[in-house]
């Protein structure tokens, strides 16, 4: 009896190319009402807490681009990260983003699972590639984020040895991404009168990073306590005969 041994995997030919002018994006709808919302809260709570510099790249459903086996391949993740591109002209707008050709490599990317094929996860090798093996194998792409908004399931996946491995959270549910040097995690409560659950940043201090529209709250109560403050200053000064828009001048 002659035992065979398991056919060898080929390793795909990669290479990185700008994207034909002529392709043809995919212009897929999202799954459901709630991903442009979580994606749109992910980046305005970085841009309110000033982390986000001119270098880096970051979007959602813009096509990440690869040359696998000399076909060009693009997949368009609901959230990504890049730390620094290469500037395009101002009358220029990205159509898409080729790593090692205009940038540095993909930092993070996330994908909210949808309620049907679960393709987030799959595997496949051979076109159509699966998500999960084209991020793995072909971008590479250090931390791979996967959120189940129907089962309430954050999961992050971290590259070791060229395979992805599941990271395990904190005690209070949060996940480490060490790209952005914050942790993140499930939050319910209300966004632009929407209130479902939400994926937030936390500080390495365990402090949430405020959503532009909380900051705007924010100040506005500090204003009014300032208000109030003044006016009983203003009062008491009074009951003591005393003219407070004299001593203010």
């Amino acid at each position: 009896m002659v035992l065979q041994a398991p056919p060898q995997k080929k390793q795909p030919s990669i290479t990185w190319e700008a994207l034909p002018p002529d392709f043809a994006l995919p212009d897929d709808p999202v799954e459901n009402i709630q991903q442009p919302p979580l994606a749109a809260g992910l980046t305005d709570a970085l841009g309110a807490a000033g982390r986000i510099q001119p270098q880096m790249l970051i979007g959602s459903n813009f096509g990440l681009v690869a040359n696998v086996n000399k076909k060009t391949v693009v997949k368009a993740p609901d959230w990504f990260y890049v730390p620094n591109v290469q500037p395009v002209a101002s009358d220029v707008i990205r159509r898409s983003y080729t790593q090692n050709l205009e940038g540095d490599p993909i930092a993070v990317v996330m994908e909210f699972l949808s309620n049907e094929d679960n393709g987030e996860l799959s595997v496949r090798a051979t076109p159509p590639y699966g998500k999960l093996y084209f991020y793995e194998q072909v971008l590479a792409v250090p931390t791979y984020v996967t959120y189940d908004p129907y089962e309430l399931i954050l999961e992050v996946r971290r590259l070791q040895n060229k395979q992805y491995v599941l990271q395990q959270p904190s005690e209070q549910g949060r996940h480490w991404i060490a790209e952005l040097e914050l942790f993140l995690g499930i939050w319910q409560g209300e966004r632009l009168c929407q209130t479902m659950n939400w994926l937030r940043w936390w500080d390495a201090d365990g402090n949430m990073l405020l959503w532009s529209s909380e900051q705007a709250v924010q100040e506005r109560q500090r204003a009014e306590q300032e208000r109030q403050r003044a006016d009983k200053l203003a009062a008491k000064l009074r009951e003591l005969g005393l003219d407070p828009d004299e001593i203010g001048s």
